[in-house]
């Protein structure tokens, strides 16, 4: 069985923040590259891990529907919490840097 796995409109605009920092932290080409490489590994690990197999990840919260997905991204990663919606769909709720305290 496979999800359908959709973005919210505020894990959208999480991703813009996310790149909007790497972007305004560049100091050079490859760090541009690597700002859009993190968004394309973001959205990559929800779209095919969250396809297949929502189920297998940390709980977040009371709500067993609500997980988080740990995506490593060189030497650190994000974290996307997301809920399982229905028996076929799943929707990412926020995204965050590790390292940042909570997700809003």
């Amino acid at each position: 069985m496979s999800f359908v796995v959709e973005l919210s409109p505020t894990a959208e605009e999480d991703l813009e923040r996310l790149f909007d920092f790497l972007i305004d932290r560049a100091e050079t080409t490859e760090d541009l590259d690597r700002a859009q490489a993190a968004i394309d590994a973001i959205r990559a690990a929800a779209q095919h891990r969250l396809a297949i197999t929502p189920f297998s990840f940390r709980k977040a919260a009371q709500n067993p529907a609500q997980r988080e997905l740990i995506i490593p991204f060189t030497g650190s990663g994000y974290v996307a919490l997301y809920e399982i919606v229905s028996a076929s769909k799943v929707v990412v709720l926020a995204v965050r840097h590790q390292r940042e305290e909570d997700y809003h």
